[in-house]
Formats: C-alpha cells, structure tokens, sequence
C-alpha cells in the first residue's frame, strides 16, 4: 500500500513538473512572437520615417521645379498639394484592400510562423 502511495506521489510531481514546463515553454513562445512583432513594427516605423523624408524634400523639390517652369512660385505647390490630396482620397476609400487586409495578413502569418526547431 505504501509502495503504490510512492508511486502515485512520483506520478503527481511529475505532471506537475510536465505541466510547470508546459506553462513555461508557452511564455517563452508567446513572449519570442511579441518580440518578433514588436521589432518588425519598430523596423517598419523607421523605414517609414525614413521614407517620409524622402517623399518630403522630394515634394519640395518637385513643387519648386514646377513653379519655375509655370513662373510662379505658390502654383507649383498647391499642384504638388492637390496631388497628395488626390493620392489621400485615393488610399482613403481603399483603406481596407490597400491597408488594413495586408497588415492583418502580414501580422497572422508572423504569429503563426512554424518554428524552425
């Protein structure tokens, strides 16, 4: 009777040894996917900011050589603004099939990535 109490006692600390690193082996799962979706989007942002500068001292050139070819100075600005306006209306009404579908896609594929081990 003692011998099957020692064996039942070893078979509970077991699984609560299974269960322990069970639970253990998820928060490290869940704790490399945030890691990895958190550090893509801090690349992303610094690839977008990056990108801003450029569409911004673009525009300015662009807006600048405009006017010279028109031969007054506000004129190439506001074609430059009405073209961006343009553009925000454009992506503004397909926001969903332009924006918010490919990241939801981009962040379902990063959170249900086969690991490599």
């Amino acid at each position: 009777m003692n011998e099957t109490f020692e064996k039942i006692e070893g078979l509970t600390d077991h699984v609560k040894d299974y269960v322990n690193t069970r639970i253990e082996i998820t928060k490290l799962r869940i704790a490399e996917k945030t890691s990895q979706v958190v550090g893509n989007v801090i690349a992303v942002i610094i690839v977008v900011i990056l990108f801003l500068f450029v569409v911004v001292f673009g525009s300015l050139a662009g807006a600048w050589a405009l006017s010279d070819l028109i031969g007054k100075r506000y004129a190439g600005f506001l074609i430059v603004a009405g073209f961006y306006l343009l553009l925000g209306i454009v992506v503004w009404a397909a926001r969903g099939r332009l924006i918010r579908f490919p990241v939801m896609n981009a962040l379902v594929k990063m959170l249900h990535k086969k690991d490599d081990g």
